[in-house]
């Protein structure tokens, strides 16, 4: 999964994008959940919130049923939609059905790696061809009903990771009730989802089986990574599936 990414600039999409917004709406240069950042739809490029709402929602902000009366719910985290589950949870598969794909223009995506399985260093991840990933996301609007704002928003997909020899690595370790490190057949590590420069248009435009045949694991040689703070650089051993 993701939760913090530095998205393309406006110049790049301008540059090399025709359905850019005339006036794309301003966004930060490292975006989180909830933040705005743009996105690449079939006909246009729009600047929307990172975090999907789910159709028929009354708030923008998605909460868990409180466990006790009288108290909110836990907020949910729907910057990151899961492919195994895109086409049956009811915040995404609307968008899924009904073709709502999208890509995410960033130049680095971070992750937490946990050398010794309890403390973590941010790592980032670019491009070893010096260009933007394209990310593969889901997108939608919602209708605030009570101001008719419409929103734009959107979800970045995650599928497992645990056969990359690199990606598997990363994020804390899953344990069981009793705190113990799950053996490796066990763990199930999440990656987003590039999407490769010849692809874009068919992911955009094709069928679902067609997205469904691009979700893949990336390749090794794709990747330029490194500890976003250099004090904290270590070798990671690559491992085999």
């Amino acid at each position: 999964m993701c939760n913090v990414y530095e998205p393309a600039t406006e110049q790049y999409l301008r540059s090399e994008w025709r359905d850019c917004e005339d006036a794309l709406r301003p966004y930060k240069d490292r975006i989180g959940p909830r933040d705005d950042g743009p996105f690449i739809t079939a006909k246009r490029i729009v600047v929307g919130q990172w975090g999907m709402i789910r159709p028929g929602s009354p708030t923008r902000i998605q909460r868990a049923k409180p466990k006790k009366e009288g108290r909110l719910g836990e907020i949910l985290m729907t910057n990151n939609a899961r492919t195994d589950r895109m086409t049956t949870a009811p915040t995404y598969r609307d968008a899924w059905r009904n073709g709502q794909r999208c890509l995410i223009p960033a130049i680095s995506y971070d992750e937490p790696y946990y050398p010794d399985g309890v403390n973590n260093i941010w790592w980032r991840f670019r491009r070893a061809d010096g260009g933007p990933w394209m990310l593969a996301g889901l997108w939608s609007e919602w209708t605030d009903h009570a101001t008719g704002e419409v929103v734009p928003n959107f979800t970045m997909l995650t599928m497992n990771c645990d056969a990359h020899p690199l990606l598997k690595q990363f994020h804390k370790p899953e344990r069981d009730k009793e705190r113990n490190v799950l053996p490796a057949d066990k763990q199930d590590k999440r990656t987003v989802v590039p999407i490769e420069c010849a692809d874009w248009d068919l992911w955009l435009n094709g069928n679902t089986d067609d997205a469904l045949s691009l979700i893949q694991l990336p390749a090794l040689a794709v990747f330029a990574h490194g500890a976003v703070d250099p004090d904290k650089q270590v070798e990671i051993p690559i491992k085999a599936a």
